[in-house]
């Protein structure tokens, strides 16, 4: 097949796509969205436009084969994070065998892939039976809500999620929890400290304890596929200005989760050290609130598209490494409305980093395992 994805790939990367909800007033997938559903229906597959949100619509290509068979759905999110301290983040550079530029690894790269492999498998004789689905949606960087919105109108026999993975075909991610923590104290001149409480000093103590636990956490014997938990410390705030003791400090932490914990298990370790801390000082004042979180994932043990996938790359000569991602992704979505997923995608770097890449080596090779893998899974 000719380079035309990488041209593709580098078409997505120019779009502006940061997504709104994490940098208020940023673009959004309405463009991108716009030149993947141009791209499919170019390539003789039917599209469905799904809105989410306002002018953020999930894109739905599909492939019918000739005959019933197996649905397979490639399913990759549209949405980048911000571009801050980045010089030139929607111009595709290709060095080296890398392609620079937002998005271009997180998950631009995994998208064309499937995008190309699907319209490969169009142009050469379509589908013997079964369905290609390919579903690009929205907002996975914040709160997957184009993800969520798929599966409550569209089904699957399994699916490929296209985040980047280095090649590594992943059967598993964790999860994580969101969790704020508000420390007390009493605002006073200060000159006067009798009177004053200061609340930063408090969540110095809270920070402590979570640092501590954060030790604990990564020094247990770790799960086969997620590793160990781990936690840190996001955001924090507080005080008014110079001359005052502080009376509120916020920190946002997040916690991720692996197979085996319980659910809201972050909330609750927190409230235990609130807890030890209060019999400690009997003047600590503080509270804990749960603010978001999605559940760890792994593939159904037995589920035959591993395997599928392993045979696909062992036929393009390329062994194949089974294992899991730290990070989360739609999979787990999928994988709660009952369609089993692997996270499956190219190599690179960057992560919402400051410089970005994709390695267009692994793109081209992960369009090509997807092609010979949605021939065998639909037909199968």
């Amino acid at each position: 097949m000719p380079d035309s994805t990488i041209n593709l790939l580098r078409d997505l990367i120019a779009i502006d796509s940061v997504n709104p909800s994490l940098v208020p007033g940023a673009a959004g997938e309405s463009e991108i969205a716009n030149a993947i559903a141009a791209k499919l229906l170019e390539g003789g597959m039917d599209v469905d436009i799904q809105e989410v949100a306002a002018g953020r619509p999930n894109v739905i290509g599909l492939l019918e084969g000739k005959q019933k068979g197996r649905c397979l759905m490639f399913c990759g999110h549209m949405d980048t994070v911000g571009v801050t301290g980045m010089e030139a983040p929607f111009d595709p550079v290709q060095k080296d065998g890398r392609i620079y530029g937002r998005g271009s690894q997180d998950m631009k790269g995994g998208l064309a892939a499937m995008i190309a492999a699907a319209l490969h498998v169009a142009k050469n004789g379509g589908l013997p039976a079964g369905r290609l689905m390919i579903a690009a949606v929205i907002d996975e960087e914040y709160a997957s809500i184009g993800a969520e919105a798929l599966v409550t109108k569209w089904k699957a026999d399994a699916a490929v999620v296209g985040e980047p993975t280095d090649m590594k075909i992943a059967v598993g991610h964790k999860g994580f929890e969101w969790v704020e923590i508000t420390t007390e104290g009493v605002a006073a001149h200060g000159s006067r400290p009798a009177d004053g409480r200061d609340a930063i000093m408090r969540m110095g103590r809270v920070l402590s304890r979570l640092e501590k636990l954060d030790r604990e956490l990564q020094s247990r014997h770790p799960h086969a596929i997620h590793g160990t938990a781990s936690l840190h410390a996001s955001l924090v705030a507080g005080g008014r200005e110079l001359s005052t003791y502080p009376d509120q400090c916020i920190l946002e932490m997040e916690r991720r989760t692996i197979d085996g914990e319980p659910d809201r298990c972050a909330l609750a370790e927190v409230e235990n050290i609130l807890a030890d801390l209060r019999s400690e000082d009997p003047e600590f004042k503080a509270s804990a609130k749960s603010l978001f979180l999605r559940p760890p994932y792994l593939t159904p043990s037995g589920n035959e598209l591993p395997k599928m996938i392993a045979a696909a790359m062992t036929r393009k000569g390329i062994e194949p490494s089974l294992g899991g991602m730290s990070f989360w992704t739609d999979a787990a979505v999928l994988g709660q409305a009952g369609i089993p997923a692997v996270v499956f995608g190219p190599g690179g770097a960057g992560l919402h980093s400051v410089s970005e890449y994709v390695l267009a080596e692994d793109v081209l090779t992960c369009r090509d395992a997807l092609v010979e893998l949605a021939r065998e899974f639909c037909c199968g």
